[in-house]
């Protein structure tokens, strides 16, 4: 199994880089990541019906795929074209991400007043199509908007960092779980972890950031500027520490859900991993928390310097 993740892992990050790639030679509007997150956006919202459909919960996959689209994609209103919201001189797009959460609130209550047909189903159906709105559509487009964040030329600085550091939380906490684990960390919940991998968790996030942070940003410097400096060590440290921890929480969040509805994987996509779910949990989780933390750490070096 080990050997079949690890080849997995071979085959999709160089294609997720190669893209990420491809798309930051196409300038600020990022056409390759609308259309990755559209995609990732309708099969997670797949996903999460799949696995909320049960008891009284029947959210309806066509509507919660659109309104997760609507969502998601809300940070590129503006880029392509003349539209009437313009894009803040700043590229934070974060409001119209919100906007559209709001216009999805008022359309699934709308449908909802259509659908009804006795007491007992609506307000559960209701609250999980809201739930996959909001855990899809909005941490969705929340991790697009670091796109931006630091200036669209550091885009893919952004979210690889964002990538790299909750996966190489994940590493840590696999070995250092099958190397010393011992003590469960949430047995009812997640008997798999245990507090050495959580411990292996804050390790290999930290070094995967200070890691990443040193030797990549010097990188994305672009033609004719100064070498881009990277962020002092501890900075780095920091912002990775706090996204491995977010990112474990992101983890327990999701067998949260899997446990609650009696499933063990969210989907059978990739073997070894289960779902696009299973991929992302730590990376739709610890998105918020890495915009906040571009804002609040001195990691864009490039924008401090003036």
């Amino acid at each position: 199994m080990l050997l079949w993740r690890l080849l997995v892992s071979a085959i999709l990050i160089p294609a997720f880089f190669g893209c990420f790639y491809l798309d930051a030679r196409l300038g600020a509007h990022a056409p390759i990541l609308l259309i990755i997150v559209l995609f990732l956006a309708v099969c997670g919202a797949g996903e999460m019906v799949d696995l909320l459909w049960t008891r009284s919960f029947t959210p309806n996959r066509l509507i919660v795929s659109a309104c997760c689209t609507l969502v998601a994609a809300a940070a590129w209103w503006g880029r392509f074209g003349h539209m009437p919201i313009k894009i803040p001189s700043d590229d934070n797009t974060l409001a119209q991400v919100m906007l559209a959460y709001a216009m999805t609130i008022l359309v699934l209550f709308l449908l909802a007043t259509y659908r009804y047909r006795e007491p007992g189903a609506s307000m559960e159906t209701l609250g999980a199509e809201l739930l996959i709105v909001s855990y899809i559509g909005v941490l969705l487009g929340v991790v697009a908007q670091l796109r931006w964040v630091a200036g669209s030329d550091a885009g893919y600085l952004v979210i690889g960092s964002l990538l790299i550091v909750t996966k190489g939380g994940d590493v840590g906490a696999y070995f250092f779980g099958r190397l010393f684990g011992r003590r469960k960390l949430v047995p009812l919940l997640s008997p798999g972890k245990t507090w050495a991998g959580a411990v292996g968790a804050l390790v290999g996030s930290a070094g995967s950031a200070v890691a990443w942070l040193y030797y990549s940003t010097p990188m994305f410097t672009p033609t004719g500027e100064a070498t881009w400096e990277p962020p002092v060590w501890y900075a780095s440290a920091v912002y990775g520490l706090i996204l491995g921890v977010t990112g474990l929480v992101g983890d327990l969040c999701e067998s949260l859900i899997k446990r609650d509805v009696g499933k063990k994987d969210s989907s059978s996509l990739l073997p070894g991993f289960g779902g696009l779910l299973d991929l992302m949990d730590s990376v739709l989780y610890a998105g918020p928390v890495a915009y906040v933390l571009w804002k609040a750490l001195p990691l864009a070096t490039w924008n401090h310097s003036t």
